[in-house]
């Protein structure tokens, strides 16, 4: 099936494009041009010179639509894509919190399932965990909190391809070691719920851990510890190049100007915007999976507000935060909200960018930057074309 876009404004990896045409063919881009003149048998949307972007690739997500992806049940799953697909987010990850061995394979699993459909927006399962520090448990399952040791975590990860990104915090015993054996399958692993200084971190890094999970958040910057100064997670990922980070945009997690530092000193090509949506997001219903978390001022808290526990944001919404309230660039915000995901996750040949050959996953925004509509894998994902 021939769809063409035509009188858009496109963002092309070599920059914006004005009022030009995009050609998707059986879920492929296949044109972009500055020529608008309309393709014989092909079905013909006229963006009206709003914005045509990549599609957003979701890398940390816990659920959405009332279900998390926890559950484990195809059902959770679809419910929860769906919810993120009608706000932007065209390749996803779903992510579980520190979970026990049946949990993830019961979830890896439903991931397989699901990933075995080429038109899936389902790129592979990420472990937020278990394998984390205690004192930065925040909103973690302490009791699901373990050390890694080969004889469990090897058969799993051989068992299930599927499982693309792994967790961990450095100062936790074995946790190098698991660096080293995530390396050697090509999967990515991170710092995350640490308490880590520089050695550990650059330890870690050596090991093979090259991106650090919700930066800033439930990791310490810069201290005292009596009358000496010492330096945080938060420096030492500065300080190692290349160092990759995400951040909650959700402009609350991460707050606007921290947003701005981050997107200053990484840059647009080691930084990627992330949600870290609860079950709870784009529902309407008023129960939360966790009954240990609540909603308050537009995010998720522990009940006893001792830290915040996920957010209850979308893909557009992370966009939005980035260029009104933190003045990023637009084409910088929309990078690293698809460009950078898919090069971090290893998809960027076929996801994150609008070029001949990939798959034709967009969104049009209008000059607000609210959604228009959202396309995936040439498929209009339903409930959101408003041109």
């Amino acid at each position: 099936m021939l769809t063409q876009f035509i009188h858009a404004h496109i963002l092309t990896p070599n920059g914006w494009m004005d009022d030009s045409s995009l050609l998707v063919d059986d879920g492929k881009i296949v044109s972009i041009t500055p020529c608008n003149l309309g393709i014989i048998g092909a079905d013909i949307i006229d963006v009206k010179g709003l914005h045509l972007v990549p599609g957003g690739i979701e890398l940390h997500v816990h659920g959405g639509g009332g279900r998390d992806f926890m559950e484990g049940t195809r059902e959770a799953f679809e419910v929860a894509v769906k919810a993120h697909m009608k706000h932007g987010t065209t390749a996803i990850f779903p992510t579980l919190s520190s979970s026990t061995y049946p949990m993830i394979e019961a979830a890896a699993e439903t991931c397989t399932a699901m990933m075995e459909d080429p038109n899936s927006p389902v790129m592979g399962l990420h472990l937020e965990g278990p394998y984390f520090s205690l004192k930065m448990a925040g909103a973690q399952i302490p009791e699901y909190i373990i050390e890694p040791k080969p004889e469990e975590y090897i058969p799993l990860f051989e068992k299930y391809p599927c499982i693309r990104r792994v967790d961990a915090a450095p100062e936790v015993n074995g946790v190098p070691q698991l660096g080293e054996y995530l390396r050697s399958k090509g999967i990515v692993a991170a710092i995350a719920h640490t308490g880590a200084g520089y050695k550990e971190v650059q330890r870690a890094h050596d090991s093979g851990y090259n991106h650090a999970t919700h930066f800033y958040n439930a990791m310490p910057g810069f201290h005292k510890y009596h009358e000496y100064k010492h330096e945080g997670t938060v420096e030492s990922v500065y300080l190692i190049d290349d160092f990759t980070v995400e951040v909650i945009a959700d402009g609350i997690h991460v707050p606007p100007i921290i947003l701005q530092l981050v997107h200053k000193l990484k840059g647009v090509e080691r930084c990627c915007l992330i949600t870290d949506a609860l079950a709870c997001t784009a529902s309407d219903s008023k129960d939360n999976f966790d009954p240990r978390v609540i909603i308050e001022d537009g995010v998720c808290k522990l009940a006893d507000r001792s830290a915040l526990a996920g957010s209850i944001a979308t893909m557009d919404r992370l966009i939005r935060t980035c260029v009104h309230i933190a003045e990023i660039p637009l084409e910088d915000a929309i990078r690293m909200a698809s460009e950078t995901p898919a090069k971090v996750m290893g998809i960027y040949d076929r996801k994150g960018s609008l070029e001949l050959g990939k798959d034709a996953d967009m969104m049009i925004m209008d000059k607000a930057l609210n959604l228009r509509g959202v396309w995936s894998m040439g498929n209009l994902v339903e409930g959101t074309y408003t041109l």
